[in-house]
């Protein structure tokens, strides 16, 4: 028996409901939301570099600031190929970004980390809500965000396992940086 049921390919948005924004138009404020979040992702790193001593942790970072490196290229090309307008928010992220960098590094090894792991679960959560949205006709976008986040997981668990090391999540922090991290995406979605 053929069941042209199970065959059915999902489409982006098919169980959106009414009010919500057209797929395409979601998919717009997803790309400029994530080429912000990751041009954020560095200039927090940058921030951080700045001022980490410890040249172990310092290393990690390096290396977390270049898988963002190659995140921002493969979202400013989706940019570019489908004319879809950065967010408008850019300078103040710039300078946002750099100064929760720098200011968490500047209060310890332990604060930079926690504001990693803020970020990064966040990220993870968002990265995993877009990939749900997206149906077969996005599978290259919907592929793009899951190695995405796969990346942003793995900062995460660095980040968490340099935390664990000093015995202590400072959650308040923590807390704080997730919650900022939230209002710049839903901003940069829409401005």
């Amino acid at each position: 028996m053929n069941n042209k049921n199970s065959l059915k390919q999902k489409e982006s948005g098919e169980h959106r409901l009414p009010g919500d924004l057209e797929p395409n138009e979601m998919i717009k404020r997803m790309i400029r939301v994530n080429q912000a979040g990751e041009y954020g992702a560095q200039r927090i790193y940058a921030g951080q570099l700045a001022f980490i001593k410890n040249i172990s942790l310092k290393e990690k970072v390096k290396l977390m600031a270049e898988h963002e490196k190659e995140h921002l290229e493969i979202f400013n090309t989706l940019l570019l190929d489908r004319k879809i307008r950065p967010t408008a928010l850019q300078p103040l992220w710039h300078v946002l970004g750099f100064a929760l960098g720098a200011s968490t590094a500047l209060m310890g090894e332990k604060s930079a980390m926690a504001c990693t792991v803020a970020v990064e679960e966040a990220i993870d959560e968002h990265y995993s809500k877009q990939a749900d949205y997206l149906g077969d006709d996005e599978k290259e976008l919907k592929e793009i965000i899951l190695d995405t986040r796969e990346d942003e997981i793995e900062h995460k668990e660095i980040a968490q396992e340099s935390l664990d090391s000093f015995g202590t999540d400072l959650q308040p922090l923590r807390f704080a940086i997730k919650k900022g991290t939230k209002i710049a995406i839903w901003l940069s979605e829409r401005f």
